[in-house]
């Protein structure tokens, strides 16, 4: 049987119903996700049933697996396997975080719009993120369509940023709400890398931003100007025509293209209700971006 695609809108985000993920897909129904993926970039697979091996099998289909950056961090032990990068609000014991617990304290960055693993080298392609369970209230995922909004710069804007290439560190992202304890070690693993601000997707061909709150500087400007630009670029990015926010169900499998969106989660009383969820995520290629670079440090260790 064929998949069914429900768009949320013409271009960004569809549901996708007719496929089981705990199954391996044949390769007419893995094409057919991989065309809807390549037009939507966002992919909503609901009522799914999923063992950890089933959830990172699937996400084998768009690229080689990532390992968590939580073995970078300092004394952190995984609640989950390394594959998958832990987007729970609880320990490694399954007990919920107190609120001055160093990794809530990091994990807050997700609250801030973000592109997976955009300060790692290769970056991240797609993202899986599978619901086992989720808040009463709120905890939502609101994503950022890059694509439409590139296309819909003001052109004085656009003309600024050809050529520009920025500075990506989870180091970046962390600082700008106050989170500074990093040691010697964790910030030789989080060394920067360079990604320019605009980019071309080979299966579409369309032209998006390159944005994420883990960009520090940008080559060639000033701090200050590199904070303006990158505040203009973001509130252009995430007006509510080109965001979608997703209130999450059990069993919600959510995948997007981290190389043409943003993303970030939003509150809810993470010291109250538990949230369970998991994210697997593969890598781009290394030479996606025509920048030269080495494969990061993090990217080989973690």
């Amino acid at each position: 049987m064929p998949i069914s695609i429900f768009p949320v809108t013409p271009g960004f985000v569809a549901e996708i119903g007719d496929v089981d993920l705990s199954r391996p897909l044949d390769a007419d129904t893995l094409q057919a996700v991989r065309g809807a993926f390549a037009t939507y970039a966002v992919l909503v697979f609901p009522a799914q049933t999923l063992t950890s091996e089933q959830h990172l099998a699937f996400a084998s289909n768009f690229g080689p697996l990532e390992v968590t950056i939580q073995r970078a961090l300092r004394n952190e032990k995984l609640r989950v396997r390394k594959e998958f990068a832990d987007i729970a609000n609880m320990d490694a014991e399954g007990k919920l975080w107190k609120k001055d617990a160093r990794i809530r304290l990091f994990q807050m960055g997700n609250r801030l719009w973000h592109t997976d693993s955009s300060f790692k080298a290769p970056s991240a392609h797609a993202s899986l993120l599978y619901a086992r369970s989720v808040a009463p209230i709120g905890g939502h995922t609101e994503f950022s369509d890059l694509r439409a909004a590139c296309d819909a710069l003001p052109a004085s804007l656009k003309a600024r940023l050809p050529g520009l290439i920025a500075e990506h560190s989870l180091i970046y992202s962390r600082r700008k709400l106050g989170f500074t304890s990093f040691t010697p070690e964790e910030e030789a693993a989080f060394a920067p890398v360079r990604r320019p601000l605009l980019r071309r997707i080979p299966e579409s061909g369309r032209e998006t931003l390159y944005i994420a709150s883990h960009i520090g500087r940008i080559a060639g400007i000033t701090d200050a100007q590199t904070e303006a630009l990158l505040a203009e670029l973001v509130a252009h990015a995430t007006q509510r025509q080109f965001v979608y926010t997703h209130r999450w169900r059990v069993g919600d499998l959510v995948m997007w293209d981290n190389r043409c969106t943003m993303h970030r989660g939003t509150e809810f009383e993470d010291t109250r209700w538990p949230r369970d969820l998991q994210r697997a995520t593969t890598s781009d290629r290394l030479d996606a971006f025509g920048v030269s670079e080495k494969p990061s440090a993090l990217a080989a260790n973690y």
